[in-house]
């Protein structure tokens, strides 16, 4: 769930990457990057450039083009603050100093570390229910999409390429169309299996969409947005209206609810932009960072309601 409220609050980001950012509309940033190239990324400069590349850099894809964007980036920088202006965003990002090859390393590392909290929760429910439990296959399933879309995060803010970007925004999608899914299992599927399988091919089929028209189409940055939006606040607003309607009788549906009501408190760091901390530390970071014990959480009330279940259903078996 944590991932999906990335994409609540991302309006600034997706409508500068849609028109441009104001650092890379700038003559001087535009001008240093041409006359980078002409001087360093063709001929024999190119090759002396790439004599000279770390073996990391271009395993990671960063061309001579690459690399003018980003020293050019810093000139333009400097040129902003010795004016006393606001430091500008390009192409849709503020300017984060790169580790190694890696072009945001804070989101990259939080990006990681909520990946690592997924599986070490996902090898804690296999390991503690059983796969008998009604709610078992589900919830693995989407411990797995969970992974994935933690895994195209990382990369995506570890090297921002065409490809990297769409994984990360198709693969988010999916997390969030697929815990519709885990809730619609868990409040109505488990008493009619036949109407949750309908709805969960129907979701299936708004991704296939939803992926198609961006791919194949265009890539629009304010519908992606504005879908997920929807889609994101239709999860949330079922899991918590099933959890106070069955809080009383179920007590481990707190901490679903104190899930949701974080994840909806977190996304408004998104609200905080500003530049980076010490070139490095943003808001998206820090919301990445936040939501860490968010999984956590979640899984934890994953694993309670499976028990739960199984003890259920095990009882009526027993009555039977």
């Amino acid at each position: 769930m944590a991932e999906q409220a990335a994409r609540l609050l991302l309006l600034t980001a997706a409508l500068g990457l849609a028109w441009g950012s104001q650092g890379d509309r700038e003559p001087v940033y535009r001008d240093c990057v041409l006359r980078c190239e002409e001087r360093n990324c063709s001929g024999d400069a190119l090759k002396h450039f790439r004599s000279l590349q770390p073996i990391y850099m271009s395993l990671a894809g960063w061309t001579c083009r690459d690399d003018c964007k980003y020293e050019c980036m810093w000139v333009t920088v400097g040129l902003y603050l010795q004016e006393g202006h606001r430091v500008p965003q390009f192409h849709g990002k503020w300017p984060f100093s790169r580790f190694l090859f890696i072009q945001e390393p804070a989101s990259a590392v939080a990006s990681l570390l909520n990946g690592l909290a997924s599986l070490v929760m996902l090898c804690r429910y296999r390991a503690s229910v059983p796969a008998s439990s009604p709610m078992y296959h589900t919830c693995m399933a989407f411990a797995w999409v969970s992974l994935n879309a933690w895994f195209w995060s990382t990369v995506f803010h570890t090297r921002d390429t065409d490809l990297t970007e769409k994984m990360d925004y198709f693969c988010a999608s999916a997390v969030i169309l697929y815990s519709v899914y885990l809730c619609c299992v868990r409040t109505v599927g488990l008493r009619y299996p036949s109407v949750a399988s309908a709805f969960g091919a129907l979701l299936l089929l708004l991704l296939t969409v939803h992926i198609s028209y961006l791919s194949l189409i265009r890539f629009d940055y304010g519908y992606n947005m504005m879908a997920n939006v929807a889609i994101g606040l239709v999860n949330l607003a079922w899991w918590l209206a099933w959890c106070l309607r069955n809080h009383r009788h179920l007590p481990h549906t707190r901490r679903c609810v104190v899930v949701v009501l974080l994840l909806q408190g977190l996304s408004l760091l998104e609200l905080l932009d500003f530049p980076p901390l010490f070139w490095v530390l943003d808001a998206h970071a820090i919301w990445h960072i936040s939501t860490i014990p968010v999984h956590i959480l979640f899984f934890r009330f994953l694993e309670d309601d499976s028990l739960y279940l199984l003890k259920e259903s095990e009882a009526k078996f027993k009555l039977a």
